[in-house]
């Protein structure tokens, strides 16, 4: 844990003002809220509206009130289970003497259906205006603690990001789960491409996709929402076990009402949110981030998320990191076996198991379910009766090697599933849990585009059949919001098949959904040199070095292509204020900011 520590320690030094001011708010608002009982008769009348109870003293007396904060919909299939959950939470909280109540709902759309479309556009910025969300539903300052119930890409961060601006309140988050498996995640990746190559018919591809998305529940394969999952547990502010417990479990219900009583626990124990994720925690999110191959989105949410406890956390945190972190999951894309194959193997239990066992993770860090990450290395049962109380066990030992785990002691790869490149031209980050050695140097000459649409119909008249460093401008949060490309997936991976070597630049993201081939992405660079990038230029990237290179200082000396930022049309209008005053990658590519 030497090198380890050195980091953490960094990280302390480096945030020790943001921090102090943070943990001082904390305790102000500790000392002045919630004020009830200042409350006037009219503001408490209201509070206490839509309740069964209305008698004035028992009003008054009411001293553990919790708010829920849901992002539930049914657009989204991973969000759909949450519309019962305050329903039955309301029960369980009666015969616990708690008085609960939904004090907010929050945005949450669907990456799934944005995907290449406009809308996608507004998908980084919808984690921002969850957080307002969040801040506007807690706002009433009437809590004991709250619920934040989510699951998917943006929302965790979102609601994590606005649970924290009120850190002086212990809170707990509830997932969703995931949805059973139906097609493999290889299957449909094959399908996809069978269409991309013009080989299969709309209609055979559709049929594909929809035994693949077939039910409520969050998607099975390992992207940024089933890494929002993994990261909630090994940071404690969710139960363990509660990740990925399927959604149709009658274990799911019981952890749901067993989050009541650690709220109870932490309210006795004053341990707000903002004080009991530490330092610690927060290290702990990035080990897991690069020892599952987790989603490349999480390095901007941790960085955004992290900033709202005031913690400075840099892209050489994470870079740094992954010199000293191994893979120890193989999950789909980087691996055959899904969420669901890698929870009935131990899952997220085992993995923190393997990490605690190897000195890779801190083990003393508070979280929901009591001191200690050892909580996390066990998994929840009930009895044969579905009103069994939730128990505890220890992993079941195996014998022959898992599919999708292994230990410290034998990893898949020696570093973490992400690398961090630099250069002139620009620096990025590029997911490589799931790339083959021979796409560990690419040389090949650029084609540069300005949208993703460009890529999409230059494919369609076979204009890429060559080896190429597809360079993609446009894509940054200032111009378009930085949305997801994994459209260019299926493309990129026919182009693969023919026998050329491709590789993408990118300021635009990839999603956890990427890996299969070399993407640097989350690009910036000085002098906005990624935009003097011109087609017939030599670039190579490699990631052995860690280098992107051109073969030429030259392009230096042009002019900087000019790009204009996309705002009209289903509702990107309203988002221009995010676009002009949203940070950098490198801090979290966010609104909140100094």
């Amino acid at each position: 844990m030497k090198t380890i520590n050195a980091i953490k320690d960094r990280i302390q030094k480096r945030s020790e003002n943001t921090r102090s001011d943070y943990l001082r708010n904390i305790d102000f608002w500790k000392e002045n809220s919630p004020n009830r009982n200042n409350l006037g008769c009219s503001n408490l009348a209201h509070t206490y509206a839509s309740c069964n109870s209305k008698a004035p003293t028992e009003s008054l007396n009411i001293k553990k009130f919790v708010g829920i904060i849901t992002a539930y919909n049914d657009m989204l299939s991973a969000h759909a289970p949450l519309e019962a959950y305050p329903r039955e939470l309301k029960k369980e909280a009666a015969k616990l003497n708690l008085h609960i109540q939904v004090a907010g709902g929050v945005p949450a759309m669907c990456d799934g259906i944005t995907q290449g479309e406009p809308g996608m556009e507004l998908s980084l910025f919808s984690r921002d205006s969850i957080a307002l969300s969040t801040a506007i539903g807690l706002s009433h300052n009437v809590f004991d603690s709250a619920i934040c119930m989510g699951t998917c890409d943006k929302i965790v961060p979102g609601l994590l990001i606005g649970a924290l601006k009120f850190g002086h309140l212990p809170v707990i988050f509830i997932p969703g789960g995931p949805m059973a498996t139906g097609i493999s995640n290889s299957k449909k990746n094959e399908t996809r491409q069978s269409y991309a190559a013009g080989e299969i018919e709309k209609i055979e591809l559709l049929t594909i996709e929809q035994q693949a998305y077939h039910s409520e529940g969050t998607c099975t394969f390992y992207g940024t929402a089933n890494t929002n999952q993994l990261i909630a547990e090994a940071m404690g502010f969710q139960l363990p076990g509660a990740a990925f417990t399927p959604t149709d479990s009658p274990i799911r219900n019981c952890l749901n009402n067993e989050s009541l009583r650690s709220l109870i626990r932490m309210m006795d124990a004053e341990m707000g949110l903002g004080e009991m994720l530490d330092v610690k925690n927060w290290v702990n999110a990035i080990i897991v981030l690069l020892a599952s191959g987790g989603s490349t989105n999480l390095v901007i949410h941790l960085i955004a998320m992290a900033r709202s406890a005031g913690y400075i956390i840099t892209i050489e945190d994470f870079n740094d990191l992954s010199s000293m972190i191994p893979l120890l999951c193989q999950i789909y894309p980087n691996g055959n076996a899904d969420v669901n194959e890698f929870h009935s193997e131990g899952g997220i239990a085992r993995l923190l198991k393997n990490l605690i066992d190897g000195e890779l993770i801190y083990e003393d860090i508070h979280t929901v379910a009591g001191l200690g990450l050892s909580h996390y290395t066990k998994v929840p049962t009930i009895g044969a009766s579905q009103s069994s109380e939730l128990q505890w066990e220890e992993l079941a030992m195996h014998s022959q090697p898992l599919k999708s785990i292994t230990t410290a002691h034998k990893p898949y790869k020696p570093n973490g599933g992400i690398k961090f490149i630099g250069g002139d031209i620009a620096e990025g980050l590029i997911k490589v849990s799931a790339l083959k050695n021979e796409n560990e140097i690419i040389s090949a000459p650029v084609r540069v585009f300005l949208t993703q649409d460009e890529v999409l119909n230059a494919y369609a008249h076979d204009e890429l059949n060559q080896d190429m460093i597809l360079v993609l401008l446009g894509q940054s949060p200032s111009i378009n919001g930085m949305p997801e490309l994994h459209k260019l997936t299926s493309p990129i991976n026919v182009l693969q098949k023919r026998g050329y070597k491709i590789a993408l630049v990118t300021d635009g993201r990839m999603s956890g959904a990427s890996g299969s081939f070399p993407a640097l992405i989350h690009a910036v660079s000085e002098n906005n040199n990624l935009y003097k990038i011109r087609a017939g230029d030599i670039l190579t990237l490699d990631l052995k070095e860690r280098m992107l290179t051109i073969n030429s200082d030259e392009y230096k000396k042009r002019a900087a292509i000019e790009i204009a930022p996309s705002n009209i049309g289903l509702g990107r209008e309203l988002f221009k204020m995010f676009r002009d005053n949203v940070s950098s990658v490198k801090l979290g590519a966010t609104i909140f900011h100094d």
